[in-house]
């Protein structure tokens, strides 16, 4: 079964694509910049909204744009936009959080996944700016820290969603960990995405017609 992530910009667009079928969203802020936290009004609204239908949601940890390096300040930040996403009502969260070498931050993310209480935990497009070889041991460390998927585009994002490659870590996962295929995938190219990668979950904000 194809899962459809769709990628929203706060509530707006959240009615027309749960009508349009949206299997998942993902609620974020700022998509200017690759999506910033949601407010807690925007979270608990969506919450509200779904609350009723078969769709979840998965509400954005992230306190600005660029890097995924993150300061002590900036991550006291993310774990209180954490505690308050899980009391707004939301299904799921999305974050990640990288070294200067661009590893990852595994004192961070403990951290952050102590704060999510047990909900799933998506590690965002982060993944992909860490090292081609270095990402498989990437994946088994944040399978060890609890994360449930792993959203990446295999390549950067101005070029087409690199299919081989996450067709790789998909076999290598091995089910131990979802990966959504995301950055350029649309209700046009879904099904061939999720065929070439392996994955039953894509990710967009044109990932349904709206």
């Amino acid at each position: 079964m194809l899962i459809r992530e769709f990628c929203a910009e706060n509530f707006t667009y959240i009615p027309r694509a749960v009508a349009a079928g949206a299997e998942r969203i993902e609620l974020c802020d700022n998509l200017a910049v690759g999506g910033t936290t949601p407010s807690y009004g925007v979270i608990k609204e969506t919450a509200d909204y779904l609350k009723d239908t078969k769709t979840t949601f998965a509400s954005m940890i992230r306190p600005r744009g660029g890097n995924f390096v993150y300061n002590s300040i900036e991550l006291r930040i993310m774990e209180s936009d954490i505690l308050k996403a899980v009391e707004a009502g939301t299904s799921e969260l999305v974050f990640g959080a990288l070294t200067d070498d661009n590893s990852l931050d595994l004192e961070a993310l403990e951290t952050l996944m102590i704060a999510s209480q047990g909900l799933p935990v998506t590690f965002h497009m982060a993944f992909d700016e860490i090292p081609t070889d270095l990402q498989k041991s990437a994946l088994d460390e944040l399978v060890t820290l609890g994360f449930d998927k792993i959203l990446m585009h295999g390549d950067s994002l101005d070029k087409p969603v690199n299919t081989s490659k996450i067709a790789e870590l998909v076999s290598y996962a091995a089910g131990r960990i979802q990966i959504l295929a995301g950055g350029g995938v649309t209700s046009a190219n879904a099904e061939t995405v999720s065929a070439e990668t392996g994955s039953s979950y894509v990710h967009g904000t044109k990932i349904v017609t709206l």
